[in-house]
């Protein structure tokens, strides 16, 4: 009998926590003048949205729920919010180039706090972080997670792994000061352990540095770094883990290599040639190319104590990344929005979108390349990218159809995510 007393005793406060988060979870209803589906590119208008918490419950041209919170976006576009798979939130926030050797690491953390909301509010609820030191955007992921900061949702890849040297590596000072990255590792065995490593301290992703580097003291950006046995290593203990791989790769057999290696995208890709360009669509690998920081990198990076070897890297390979951009949409590639945020200020990652609209794309396509093709490459899709049922309430909003001008998506007006309001500016 005592039992069963005690048995129903844990029934009923069971219950009644059930019945409070459901009293407890927010209903509110958008009142949207248009919401496009970025799979097909249909626009329909005057439709509602109905938001239970943090996911959408319904899309429908009636008001579902009257009585709840009303939220009016009726002179608006709706659109999923944006993800950028190519970012350095993680950074301290002088200008200088080489401040980082003078101002305390953890700055860097701080640093990518205040990036992380820039990002948010431009419209941006999902990034990739490639590359951070001491795991630190995987503390920042965590703090956005918990709510302790405003934030995108964040992939996080931790220390990227690279040869003694290489792009992944520091470079700047002499050997006296025995300067070297976090993620370096020569051989297949060592990229196993740093793989394993990383994987320990909770990343989401791989990344490595198939190739040299613009930002990068001594290296030549088309030079393959890592063997092919390397990066079969890297991908193999990366898959085995669950984790997608990125490989920083600019150069011709850097990519060749990368790509039979079975990594899931290539960054940059900026020496594409028809036949590794047939290689990625066959792969099925995606393709991650920056192509709008040449013109901020050329007209600011001087003032920005920016060394002229960078500087002459930059002008070596601008072009013929576009160049590359452009036969990639033509042949069919899958693509993505990376911008290498980082190199230019954070909140301006939606100028990616008019670049690739100006190298090939139409303005759907760049779209999809900012939500689903992001979505699926992190395999977040079943949550993300999309307005629709039981994906979260990530949700952005403008003034302008983007289909008309994807231009206007550098100036958002609401941003949602996961059902919570961080910007509504009134129109």
């Amino acid at each position: 009998m005592k039992k069963t007393m005690i048995s129903l005793k844990f029934a009923a406060i069971a219950a009644l926590s059930l019945v409070a988060q459901a009293v407890s979870a927010e209903q509110q209803v958008i009142k949207a003048g248009h919401v496009l589906d970025v799979a097909t590119g249909n626009m329909k208008a005057s439709q509602y949205i109905l938001v239970d918490d943090s996911k959408i419950v319904s899309i429908t041209d009636k008001n579902p729920a009257p009585n709840v919170k009303q939220i009016d976006l009726s002179n608006q576009y709706l659109i999923p919010g944006l993800m950028d798979m190519h970012t350095h939130v993680v950074r301290h926030l002088s200008k200088n180039f080489y401040d980082g050797y003078f101002q305390s690491p953890h700055r860097a953390t701080i640093g990518g706090v205040v990036n992380a909301e820039k990002t948010l509010m431009a419209g941006f609820t999902t990034i990739r972080n490639v590359g951070a030191a001491d795991y630190m955007d995987v503390a920042l992921r965590n703090a956005i997670n918990a709510g302790e900061v405003p934030g995108p949702r964040m992939a996080v890849s931790g220390p990227s792994l690279g040869i003694t040297g290489g792009h992944c590596d520091s470079n700047a000072l002499n050997h006296s000061f025995e300067e070297r990255s976090d993620g370096v590792a020569d051989g297949p065995w060592q990229v196993r352990e740093q793989v394993r490593k990383n994987v320990k301290y909770q990343v989401d992703v791989i990344k490595f540095c198939a190739t040299g580097g613009v930002f990068s003291k001594g290296t030549k950006v088309g030079q393959r770094q890592y063997t092919f046995e390397e990066m079969k290593a890297i991908v193999d203990e990366s898959h085995t883990h669950g984790r997608t791989v990125a490989a920083h790769a600019h150069g011709t057999e850097g990519i060749e290599f990368a790509i039979k290696a079975g990594v899931d995208s290539i960054e940059h890709a900026s020496y594409l040639t028809p036949e590794t360009i047939d290689l990625a669509v066959k792969h099925g690998t995606v393709l991650s190319m920056d192509i709008y920081n040449t013109e901020y990198t050329l007209s600011e990076g001087k003032k920005n104590g920016v060394p002229q070897e960078n500087i002459d890297k930059e002008k070596q390979v601008g072009t013929r990344q576009r160049e590359s951009f452009s036969h990639a949409v033509k042949a069919g590639a899958k693509m993505v929005l990376g911008s290498d945020a980082g190199i230019y200020p954070h909140g301006d990652n939606a100028k990616q979108l008019s670049r690739m609209t100006q190298f090939g794309m139409t303005p759907l396509q760049a779209l999809q390349a900012a939500t689903i093709n992001a979505a699926t490459l992190i395999k977040w899709n079943d949550k993300v990218g999309e307005l629709k049922p039981g994906m979260y309430a990530d949700i952005i909003a403008v003034s302008m159809n983007p289909l008309s001008d994807i231009k206007t998506l550098e100036q958002v007006n609401f941003v949602m995510k996961d059902g919570k309001v961080y910007k509504h500016d009134k129109q």
